[in-house]
């Protein structure tokens, strides 16, 4: 555990299209984004997989960090994360073992175990419809491992495959979970493990504890290893910062009910009336977010902090004008945790 002048803060990004505008420009924001959070001394910039998603343009991660490790020069450039279940191990070993290769010891790969879509749109990336089990992580995970150490089990069928490259240049690997399943499994091989906090904050402490107490010391890490993800907006004002939320809120109501689009203005968001059911949504993740002056933002992080005993924050900024994001991003790294 650390205490909080030891904890450091990073940056998740999904890369949000906007009303009228594209993914293009949602690229080439992401792209100033990692720029501004490497001068402003973030740890790490991460981009998340999604498909099917008209306002998220980060559906390649590895295409995305590759573009944006090129576009930086010291911060830790990772996914946040890779859905595995979308991809053969084999694959991604060698798209990272690509990444770690062209920048040694700034790739980080989180891996997550859900498909980070609707299941029409996952079948499609597997080209199956079968479901997926409690064991599929674990098995792919170990290929996954496999590929890069060269390390495997007598008789294992791939044995003979060497990912090139891949094997031997193994970026750091995190698990990312927003229930107890993934904390056990990260906990039980040793592994960095982050939470999301900001879209399952009622699970947070639980999850954490649970991971804590099945960790065991590995060839990965000597002691447990929290990141927690938490949604955060941060203003010169309690009231400008809550302006600059609406959107999010209106873009995660559409998104639980089946309705995903671009990323809305606040004047469509200020205008929306909100039925008794999407408060109910909205309200759901609302723990997991903290929108405000600095001074509102700090007491919430600080609070955060306390009851996870994080080693890390990577922040998600959603808000509709990338002036207001990269300000929010400044705020909060002036800030004395």
């Amino acid at each position: 555990m650390s205490d909080s002048a030891d904890v450091k803060l990073s940056v998740l990004d999904l890369a949000p299209v906007v009303e009228g505008s594209d993914p293009a420009a949602a690229l080439a924001n992401s792209t100033e984004l990692v720029q501004a959070a490497e001068a402003l001394g973030y740890h790490r910039h991460w981009v998340a997989e999604h498909h099917n998603m008209a306002g998220i343009a980060s559906s390649a991660p590895a295409v995305l960090i590759a573009h944006l490790a090129a576009s930086s020069e010291k911060i830790r450039v990772g996914s946040g994360g890779v859905m595995l279940p979308n991809h053969q191990p084999l694959v991604v070993a060698e798209q990272f073992g690509m990444l770690e290769s062209l920048h040694p010891g700034r790739i980080d790969l989180g891996i997550g175990r859900a498909p980070g879509t609707d299941q029409v749109t996952a079948a499609a990336l597997r080209r199956g419809v079968d479901p997926l089990s409690d064991e599929d992580l674990p098995r792919q995970l170990g290929e996954l491992i496999g590929f890069f150490t060269g390390q495997w089990p007598s008789g294992h069928p791939y044995r003979s495959i060497t990912a090139v490259p891949g094997e031997g240049v193994m970026p750091e690997i995190w698990l990312l979970g927003s229930s107890g399943y993934t904390a056990q499994v990260a906990g039980l091989l040793g592994m960095p493990y982050s939470f999301a906090h900001h879209f399952s904050a009622g699970n947070t402490e639980a999850a954490v504890q649970l991971y804590r107490s099945r960790f065991e010391p590995s060839a990965y890490l000597d002691e447990p290893r929290v990141m927690i993800g938490v949604g955060v907006i941060c203003a010169e004002t309690d009231e400008e910062a809550r302006w600059l939320a609406g959107p999010s809120r209106l873009a995660f109501s559409r998104l639980r009910s089946g309705r995903p689009g671009r990323f809305p203005t606040p004047e469509e968001a200020a205008a929306h009336d909100f039925t008794p059911d999407e408060e109910a949504v909205i309200s759901s993740i609302a723990k997991g977010h903290i929108f405000g002056s600095s001074e509102t933002v700090k007491s919430g992080l600080d609070d955060l902090i306390e009851k996870t005993g994080a080693d890390e924050l990577i922040i998600s900024t959603m808000v509709y004008e990338q002036k207001d994001r990269l300000k929010s991003y400044e705020l909060v790294a002036d800030i004395e945790l």
